[in-house]
């Protein structure tokens, strides 16, 4: 039998959807259709078309601890007191995919151990002290681990990360010591020169991400650098009279706090970016293969193309087209679907198949007036303002109307539930600023129009607050924008 791949596909898809890129809206003569779940705004990720961020600047500063060295800058780890420096790091960063970015990092700081604090320049007879004075440059692979682990049906935002990092590069540093004596004797001990084959280096670690807003992320992160080097303390190797490690490498904890800067146009970073979307180009692949699998479980009565288990329309008449929820479509919303509508841009009486009298023929006057609300439908990705392709034909439609109409018309925005009042009514405006831009760049007089913003207090179903009561369709329906006679 042929499938409905709804099932199926799901249980074949979810292992390759955890490193997905998104899924982009485009027009196409296959879609709406069963397997898209009532989206007709999918098809594959293109760096053209795509709708998140994906590159991003990150900064951020903290304190490096020597260990696994000759002196050490905490007393629990070895010789010597608790000694601290200072660093900081500065990151170009590009995510690959969901779950996979690169991030070119340098990394500055000067890390202080032993028995002594260098930097006070007093003589000591307590023990050595040195200080590491480090630059490096690396490049890091960043794993998203709560993208990789991250169930593929959850459709709630999430604003924490778990981030892994490793990767090599090259260290150059100058290391001072001073030893116990009379008087102040601090010097120069090594000097390590970059991009030798002497400073390569590795660092790995973890760090947790918050998102404080679309832009910005707060990071703390703990690193572990490999110097490979064992004068990377300042001890000088054999030759510090004290030394007690026989590690031949002088390596640091570095503990820092950091912010991630999101660069682009987009409401959401990739790495932040819901990975689900993917699946639904994944069916379509799947089904130009031709699989053969189960039917609908419950089947489809109205042979619409929509298994009965999401159809919100089961009597759909034959030859009719249909939204992805199984829905008879009526491009003008007059209540006359295109399947009957002679007048499928215009709206029209029931009675008159959809087509507005003329004053001519009946003797009444226009059933469209300055007064109907029209085109209501236009519908938004959660937190976007950007108008989808699949509202083109809706909008192009509400261009002629509007230029054929007399009247003033309010563009109005909404959104669904999710996030604040203030934010909500922020994104309702851009929303209604959008569309109204749309129309005026394609020939509407401008002084027809007037953007608004509702926020959340516009539902089209009120039961939807929260959202979570709510399947993700009533959502996307509240999201929306509609038009209204002034």
């Amino acid at each position: 039998m042929k499938l409905d791949l709804k099932i199926i596909a799901l249980a074949l898809v979810i292992p390759v959807a955890t490193f997905a890129q998104d899924s982009v809206s485009v027009p196409s003569a296959m879609y709406p259709n069963a397997y898209t779940s009532g989206s007709a705004n999918v098809s594959p990720f293109t760096q053209e078309s795509k709708r998140f961020n994906d590159w991003a600047i990150s900064a951020g500063a903290g304190v490096p601890l020597m260990q696994s060295s000759d002196l050490t800058s905490i007393k629990g780890f070895g010789a010597g007191k608790n000694l601290f420096g200072w660093s900081a790091y500065l990151s170009v960063d590009k995510a690959i995919t969901h779950a996979f970015g690169l991030k070119l990092q340098y990394d500055k700081g000067e890390s202080r151990q032993g028995f002594v604090n260098t930097k006070d320049h007093v003589a000591t007879t307590e023990g050595a002290g040195a200080r590491t004075q480090y630059d490096a440059i690396s490049l890091l692979g960043d794993i998203n681990f709560s993208n990789l682990l991250r169930r593929v049906d959850n459709h709630s935002p999430f604003r924490w990360a778990l981030h892994g990092y490793a990767g090599v590069g090259s260290l150059a540093y100058r290391a001072y010591r001073q030893d116990p004596g009379p008087v102040y004797n601090q010097a120069l001990i090594t000097e390590v020169k970059p991009f030798k084959l002497g400073s390569l280096f590795a660092q790995a670690g973890a760090g947790v991400k918050y998102r404080a807003t679309k832009s910005l992320d707060i990071e703390t992160r703990m690193m572990y650098l490999v110097s490979g080097d064992d004068n990377f303390d300042g001890a000088g190797g054999a030759s510090y009279n004290g030394k007690v490690n026989d590690n031949p490498s002088d390596n640091l904890i570095n503990i820092t706090l950091g912010a991630t800067l999101n660069l682009g146009k987009h409401e959401s970073h990739l790495f932040w970016h819901d990975p689900l979307q993917e699946i639904y180009y994944k069916l379509d692949v799947l089904a130009d293969k031709n699989v053969d699998v189960e039917v609908c479980k419950k089947g489809d009565a109205d042979n619409d193309g929509v298994c009965d288990d999401w159809d919100r329309q089961l009597d759909t008449p034959a030859g009719a087209r249909v939204d992805g929820a199984g829905v008879a479509l009526d491009t003008d919303l007059d209540g006359v679907i295109d399947l009957y509508d002679k007048c499928v841009t215009v709206p029209g009486p029931v009675e008159n198949n959809g087509c507005p009298y003329s004053n001519a023929n009946s003797g009444t006057t226009s059933t469209i007036t300055d007064n109907t609300s029209v085109l209501e439908g236009i519908e938004f990705d959660l937190n976007s303002d950007k108008i989808l392709p699949s509202n083109t034909p809706i909008l192009n439609n509400a261009v002629n109307y509007i230029n054929s109409s007399t009247g003033a018309y309010r563009v109005i925005g909404a959104t669904d539930t999710r996030a604040s009042e203030a934010y909500n009514q922020k994104l309702s405006e851009r929303r209604a600023n959008s569309v109204k831009n749309y129309l005026i760049q394609n020939g509407v007089n401008s002084n027809k129009l007037e953007a608004i913003g509702h926020g959340k207090k516009d539902l089209k179903y009120p039961e939807c607050n929260p959202a979570t009561k709510c399947p993700e369709w009533k959502n996307r329906a509240n999201r929306r924008v509609y038009f209204e006679a002034k």
